[in-house]
């Protein structure tokens, strides 16, 4: 099996590769993304696609869930996970650093009580997230915290998270068979 050096080695030529193609097409470089998900009925199981590609996300049974995948917030904290990591491979390779290990976990908190009587002012949201970047590698402190840095200014997720944003939502009804008869 393969050293994570060896893989950053393969991610530094696909990265100068496509920042290459990228910078040609300027302008036409926009690229849009989608997720669609439906519930499946009779367990409520979320069915998320995306590309070719299905998630499950399921609440525990204390929320008339079936556990048989994570909630929506966990993803959401393991999307945020999945994407510092990412960008750490990715700034490693750009700046040759040498890394023998990367490892990123994430936590947030939820209270099932927050927005009801008493509980206003707490957060429907996960909140107080927070985030251990774990690297092996024999690079010197101010090396890794320049990565350290560069990973928090690019990690798309990082900045969509700490930033607010706009969301737009639309309402599509349709009716089923036996109320147009």
């Amino acid at each position: 099996m393969g050293t994570l050096n060896e893989y950053l080695e393969q991610k530094r030529k696909a990265i100068y590769a496509r920042k290459a193609y990228f910078e040609q097409k300027g302008d036409q470089a926009v690229s849009k993304i989608s997720a669609s998900v439906k519930a499946a009925g009779r367990s409520g199981v979320r069915e998320i696609r995306i590309r070719d590609f299905q998630v499950i996300s399921d609440s525990p049974p204390d929320f008339a869930g079936y556990n048989l995948g994570p909630s929506s917030p966990e993803l959401q904290l393991g999307v945020l996970g999945s994407c510092l990591t990412h960008i750490a491979l990715i700034q490693a390779a750009e700046r040759e650093v040498s890394l023998h290990s990367l490892e990123v976990t994430v936590e947030g908190e939820m209270n099932p009580l927050a927005g009801k009587p008493g509980y206003e002012d707490v957060p429907i949201y996960p909140h107080n997230i927070r985030y251990k970047l774990f690297i092996q590698s024999d690079e010197s402190e101010e090396k890794l915290q320049a990565l350290h840095e560069a990973i928090e200014q690019v990690c798309p997720i990082f900045n969509l998270l700490k930033n607010p944003q706009q969301i737009e939502g639309d309402l599509i009804i349709s009716r089923s068979a036996a109320q147009t008869v």
